[in-house]
């Protein structure tokens, strides 16, 4: 999974197109919400970084839902960074069948699996209307050279990437269908809380065929399970928003321990 990024560590010469379309504080203040501030804020001390970093960044054009950010086989030249929305990423597989690969929230970073061969491996599509900031990767790169502690930021990202990946394969591949159900919603549950987001109440962007996509369920089990843990109490539908009532029970089903001990919700 790490041979993915060896070509990040070899030296890159700059590109001469640049584009300052955030002012300062628009950045400072954008940063708060979204993965830049892991690259930014750690080194963004003094003001003349936060405008070198402002000159490379982009704020693109919000994607409709349905709208494509890259394709497979598109050639890589950018990071992206979640502004609000959500993404969900797919491939296809060699029996010619759709395989969704991830579901990407507000505050994370896209695209660095195309960083190794210089070509997206998958394409990346917005669930619903989703805004995203560009970061050419050439520019960042040659940027980390220059900001102290950028590049160490850089390769925290990626590594916490493939952990994630890591459980991913995990999830789907030794769990029940229960617990793979469960695991994803302790995932997204967690992903809220650490970007200060609601942990226990959150709208669920992704269809339930998407769900059982990249689960591997049929949509029915995905749908019957969703009423098994509703009747069980662990939590309520009321379509896509979903409450976690009974945090320990939903994370002990997962498998993956307590994800947020400062819960407020009480052990039931």
């Amino acid at each position: 999974m790490a041979a993915k990024y060896q070509n990040f560590f070899k030296v890159i010469p700059m590109t001469a197109s640049q584009h300052k379309v955030i002012s300062l504080t628009r950045l400072k203040i954008a940063c708060q919400d979204c993965s830049l501030k892991e690259i930014c804020l750690p080194v963004g001390v003094g003001i003349n970084e936060i405008e070198m970093l402002d000159d490379i960044i982009e704020r693109k054009k919000p994607l409709s839902k349905g709208e494509n950010l890259y394709r497979i086989g598109d050639s890589f030249k950018s990071i992206f960074a979640v502004r609000s929305g959500s993404l969900k990423s797919i491939c296809t597989t060699e029996a010619g069948e759709v395989q969704i690969t991830g579901f990407h929230l507000p505050g994370e970073l896209v695209g660095m699996d195309a960083i190794a061969d210089n070509i997206h491996p998958v394409s990346t599509i917005a669930l619903e209307t989703t805004s995203v900031c560009e970061i050419p990767f050439e520019q960042l790169d040659k940027l980390s050279e220059k900001l102290s502690g950028l590049r160490h930021e850089i390769l925290r990202v990626m590594s916490r990437e493939i952990k994630e990946d890591q459980q991913n394969m995990l999830m789907l591949g030794q769990k029940t269908a229960e617990e793979k159900l469960a695991a994803l919603l302790m995932s997204i549950s967690k992903r809220h809380k650490t970007r200060g987001f609601s942990p226990l109440e959150f709208t669920l962007t992704m269809s339930r065929g998407d769900i059982g996509n990249f689960l591997g369920l049929a949509l029915e089990t995905v749908s019957r399970l969703f009423g098994r843990f509703q009747d069980d109490g662990l939590i309520t539908v009321n379509r896509k928003q979903i409450t976690i009532l009974n945090h320990y029970s939903l994370c002990a089903l997962a498998g993956a321990g307590c994800l947020h001990e400062d819960s407020p919700v009480e052990k039931r």
